[in-house]
């Protein structure tokens, strides 16, 4: 197989696994931003550390948005994680796609097709510093709540 072949090969396989994705998807794209500021805000409500959306649908593939926020212990990231998966499902009956890294306390990834949900703990943040990694994405503004 030619270079060409194996380059026009990946592009195919990155379509249908975009279409497949989309098709699954629990969160659509028309509404992704508003779920993602819901997620934010049941993140700060819960007093999580630097909530942030990252709308990073010109840069990827893999979701529109990332929304990412911090736990000072463990018990806190993985209560964090359990929040968002319990508040979508029973307010909004959206159940993620996956869920990897539950319990560990460090890091949690929720998968919600659209969002990608990144609840780290303080030494996970410093270490894989996603946020730098993605920021030339643009952040959305959402609406915190009062202390």
């Amino acid at each position: 197989m030619t270079d060409k072949e194996k380059i026009e090969a990946i592009g195919e396989e990155a379509e249908a696994y975009s279409i497949s994705s989309s098709l699954e998807d629990p969160v659509q794209h028309e509404q992704a931003e508003e779920i993602a500021k819901k997620i934010a805000g049941i993140l700060d409500m819960k007093k999580a550390l630097d909530v942030k959306i990252i709308n990073v649908h010109e840069k990827t593939i893999l979701a529109d948005f990332f929304v990412f926020a911090t736990g000072t212990s463990t018990t806190q990231v993985n209560s964090l994680a359990d929040e968002v998966e319990f508040k979508l499902k029973t307010e909004y009956n959206i159940e993620p796609l996956r869920v990897e890294g539950a319990g560990s306390g460090s890091w949690v990834l929720i998968d919600y097709g659209s969002i990608i949900v990144h609840v780290l703990g303080v030494q996970s943040k410093e270490f894989y510093k996603l946020e730098k990694l993605w920021a030339d994405g643009t952040e959305v503004p959402f609406e915190k709540t009062e202390d």
